[in-house]
This record gives C-alpha cells, structure tokens and sequence, in this order.
C-alpha cells in the first residue's frame, strides 16, 4: 500500500493482494519506521457501519474506513477510485482517494509493479 500526502489531501494505493486482503479480513496497514522507534502507521478497513469513506489520525495511525457496500462495489468493477472530502471544522476539508494500483507508465528503478492492476490505459498509457 502507498500513501501519499499533500496539503489537506490523503492518497492510498492498493494493490491486487491487498485487495484480496481487505475482503478477507476487512484490513491493510502499513508502518514507517522513524528514529528511536517512533513509527507512523496507516491503515485501510472496511466498516460495515461507515455510511461514507472517512479518515481519521489517532495514537500516530491514519486510519480510512470504506464503508462495505462502497467496498464491493468498488472491489468487483473497473472503478478505479474512491473517494471523499471531509469536514474537519476550522482547518477547512481533508480530501481522501483510496484507489487500486497501477503500474507506472515509464518504469523506474527500484520500484516493483508486480502486484499492480492492469492499466486500464493500456501500455500507451492512451485509453
């Protein structure tokens, strides 16, 4: 899973096992190890309870609930994406995509595209 963050915004891209993963057992994480054992985690989970994608910061985890039925729907079809924005009060809105992962368009050293979807672009990159 990659996560990205920019500004007010929350990127998170899922790979085919992860997928797979989140159906079976309802959860990815991830952690970013920092100095004297600190560590950043993040982590996706299905919430039959959600009535819409969320994201929340606690304890050093970022935490984004799909609600379920967005999940299968988004788990079965060609959708790419999802995604929401959140009010977080006086800091304005969180914009928050959560979407399957596709192999990079020119391929760069160091980076393993080998769990990736298909690109619905094709190998042009031209849908």
């Amino acid at each position: 899973m990659k996560l990205r963050i920019r500004g007010n915004s929350l990127r998170l891209r899922i790979t085919r096992p992860e997928l797979e993963r989140l159906a079976s057992t309802g959860k990815v994480s991830e952690s970013v190890p920092f100095a004297a054992g600190d560590e950043l985690h993040y982590e996706v989970c299905v919430d039959a309870a959600a009535k819409a994608l969320s994201a929340a910061y606690r304890d050093n985890i970022i935490s984004v609930a799909l609600p379920l039925h967005d999940f299968r729907q988004w788990q079965r079809e060609d959708q790419v994406s999802l995604r929401a924005i959140q009010a977080t009060g006086a800091a304005g809105e969180l914009s928050i995509l959560v979407e399957k992962d596709f192999p990079c368009l020119t391929p760069r050293a160091g980076e393993d595209d080998s769990d990736a979807f298909a690109n619905p672009a094709g190998p042009s990159g031209h849908k």
